[in-house]
């Protein structure tokens, strides 16, 4: 099985990307592992494995396009479960990958610059525009580009940088009209002071959420973006109206406003992110970092785990550019474990 692996990954690239290239590729694990037992456990993916609750929507959620005071409850819902600052803008938008796509389109920058090894997609639609993309791996390079790009926490490894050091860098920015974009897909979980959010609005600074990683709802489409009241409008204008579902609506709104699912969500990751840990590192994984959704771990012969577990139905995500490592999100429950735990310890 290893061995079709390896050869269809060196010879048919388009096949075997979405295994390295984005997490939740379960259609090509499955053509590569014919004989993987089903269902497939999904741990590729930085999602909460506990989605939140979705039943009892209204029928003018499917029926009717959202009204804009509907969109404007659910902006202002975020708005307040960020922390947004006075002043500053929130747009909603099907998704945050779908507000990466137009960086480059409204703001038509030459040089990028990217902290880090992380999310492909910022990198990918920059060089898609014509822009000259670098991977910088301190902010003093990074302050050098026309835009600047930080994933924070970062994915794969949940590097975080602090909020004093981007306060400076968004000032060093601004001095020079350029743009600082800070993706905080994964910040939910994490304490607000981690936040860039409650400093907005800052001179071309945008920060950019994600709804559906943390709320276990990722196919709903939904995320923001964080910015001032000019940046807003180029914004909406791009997305046109009706950008979000009228279920993305009231879910979203309902969500944002239930403090008690995201506490005790956040509790469970965090148990079972400590279980997961003991875990890995039993079976001779050396943890490199990670989020309250993921661990990113090292091991020699990562290939090899690799292929083990998705022959064993649980498919994790690997790095091309990084073979040594594996990224896992974290098990929802004690038969989730088990079935990892048998896996990792065969021979």
């Amino acid at each position: 099985m290893g061995g079709v692996f390896l050869a269809e990954r060196e010879t048919n690239r388009q096949t075997t990307s979405p295994l390295a290239y984005h997490g939740g590729g379960l259609a090509a694990a499955r053509r590569l592992f014919p004989q993987a037992p089903e269902p497939w456990l999904d741990l590729s993916t930085g999602i909460n494995p506990e989605a939140y609750p979705c039943a009892g929507l209204s029928e003018a959620a499917y029926a009717r396009l959202p009204e804009a005071e509907a969109i404007e409850r659910l902006e202002a819902a975020a708005a307040k479960k960020f922390g947004l600052g006075a002043g500053a803008k929130i747009v909603a938008a099907p998704g945050t990958q779908s507000l990466i796509q137009l960086l480059p389109r409204l703001w038509p920058m030459a040089r990028i610059g990217i902290l880090d090894f992380t999310y492909a997609e910022h990198e990918n639609v920059w060089a898609a525009s014509g822009a000259q993309v670098k991977t910088a791996s301190n902010l003093d390079k990074l302050a050098e580009a026309d835009a600047a790009v930080i994933v924070n926490p970062n994915n794969p490894d949940g590097r975080l940088v602090g909020l004093f050091d981007l306060l400076a860098l968004a000032r060093k920015m601004a001095e020079r009209d350029n743009i600082l974009i800070v993706d905080e897909a994964f910040i939910d979980l994490l304490p607000r002071e981690k936040s860039l959010a409650p400093h907005l609005p800052l001179p071309g600074v945008i920060v950019l959420r994600s709804f559906g990683k943390t709320y276990g709802l990722a196919g709903l489409r939904l995320g923001f973006a964080l910015c001032d009241a000019q940046t807003a409008k180029k914004f909406r204008a791009a997305l046109g109206p009706w950008a979000v579902s009228g279920a993305a609506v009231e879910i979203g709104a309902k969500a944002y406003g239930d403090d008690d699912w995201l506490s005790r969500s956040a509790a469970r990751l965090e148990r079972n992110g400590a279980r997961l840990n003991a875990l890995l590192r039993d079976a001779g994984f050396e943890i490199l970092g990670g989020a309250p959704l993921f661990r990113l771990v090292r091991h020699g012969e990562a290939g090899k785990f690799f292929e083990r577990i998705c022959a064993g139905g649980i498919l994790t995500r690997p790095f091309a550019a990084r073979p040594d490592w594996l990224r896992f999100g974290i098990p929802q429950n004690d038969a989730d474990f088990a079935r990892l735990a048998e896996i990792l310890s065969r021979e």
